[in-house]
């Protein structure tokens, strides 16, 4: 017998999620750019909704009913069909024990979120990777690693950290393909940036599939990251599963008024995908115009990729940039050490990083 409760089996196999650095150590003003966070901040309705909130002293509704109300009204969607949560990570974790177990395994692709393999994980399950093709999702990839065992598949539409996305056929043509009993689990979490004809979030694909769910955030454009707050959208047998082990005040009452307010305020929102699309390109250019290659994204953070040799890779950039107040993402635990995700910030962010590349690669040059 141990001499102290052990962990199960497993549990510490699991490497655990390690947040991107947001200090740095003797720098003045930190411009962090790691965590893909809105440089607009939330609605200031959303903050006023915190600022007037009461009763804190009561526990909140455990059904989220108000929230899961406006979420319904703005998509045009079932409220009974929407769970709310602790941030969309919670909601991918509670899916993942719900429906996978040891001896099941679950698919995401080669540089998929890394929540995907811990929850897979600590379900108990055998996480399966399917490779990418040029940092894109790779549909038949998926495909081919699809077994018996198979019970749950995660896409990230568009993926972090490589800001790619499939198109909506190929979203499609992966359900078409995938047995019943396996659960597609469609992560829009920068659904709301994505500026492309042939991209749907997949609510389409919820409402008429009994194998299909939906999970989306407010930490993202809605600027409501420190609240944690997410849903999701399924049909009504895997709300039901989801809710039988879902903790019963799982969302706080300023979380949800926040969470109102902000999806009710559209002309903010609006604010957010303006400022993104013109940051976004003006990044895009300034950075390769330095000689570094930059992974084309349709989200609110950018893949920028630096040379392998000494003094010039993406370790050395990060140190470079640093040392100026500019945090970025280190991604090797994606399996990309030769690249850095930087967020899109406010316009001296933005203005400030592009010259620290510039010097960082001039002083390399020279």
């Amino acid at each position: 017998m141990s001499a102290r409760p052990q962990p199960r089996p497993g549990v510490m196999q699991i490497d655990a999620y390690v947040p991107g650095k947001s200090k740095a150590a003797g720098v003045g003003k930190i411009h962090k750019l790691s965590s893909n966070e809105t440089p607009l901040g939330p609605s200031p309705k959303a903050a006023e909704a915190i600022r007037s909130f009461e009763h804190l002293e009561l526990y909140p509704d455990g059904a989220a009913t108000k929230l899961r109300e406006a979420i319904a009204s703005r998509y045009g969607l079932d409220p009974n069909r929407i769970v709310c949560g602790a941030g969309s990570d919670e909601l991918l974790s509670l899916l993942t024990n719900a429906y996978v177990g040891p001896g099941d395994e679950g698919i995401f692709t080669e540089h998929g979120f890394l929540v995907y393999r811990i929850a897979i994980q600590a379900a108990g399950g055998t996480p399966v990777v399917a490779p990418e093709k040029n940092l894109r999702t790779d549909v038949d990839a998926i495909l081919q690693r699809v077994t018996d065992r198979t019970k749950i598949v995660f896409l990230a539409n568009p993926n972090n950290p490589t800001g790619t996305y499939i198109p909506f056929d190929e979203v499609k043509r992966l359900h078409a393909s995938l047995p019943p009993h396996v659960l597609l689990v469609l992560d829009a979490a920068y659904a709301e940036y994505v500026r492309r004809n042939d991209y749907e979030s997949g609510l389409e694909l919820v409402a008429t599939s009994e194998n299909v769910v939906m999970t989306r955030t407010f930490s993202k454009i809605y600027g409501l990251a420190n609240l944690r707050l997410g849903w999701m959208v399924a049909p009504p047998h895997i709300v039901d599963a989801v809710n039988r082990i879902r903790g019963p005040f799982n969302v706080s009452g300023p979380a949800m008024a926040a969470g109102i307010a902000a999806i009710q305020d559209e002309a903010h929102v609006a604010r957010a995908v303006e400022h993104n699309e013109r940051w976004l390109a003006w990044l895009t250019r300034e950075i390769e115009a330095l000689g570094l290659t930059v992974t084309p994204s349709v989200a609110n953070f950018l893949l920028v990729h630096f040379p392998s040799e000494p003094g010039r890779t993406a370790k050395d950039a990060d140190a470079f940039l640093t040392s100026r107040g500019l945090i970025l993402r280190q991604v090797a635990a994606y399996g990309l050490p030769d690249a850095l995700r930087l967020t899109v910030g406010s316009e001296e962010a933005n203005g400030l990083v592009v010259q620290a590349l510039r010097d960082f690669m001039g002083s390399r040059n020279a």
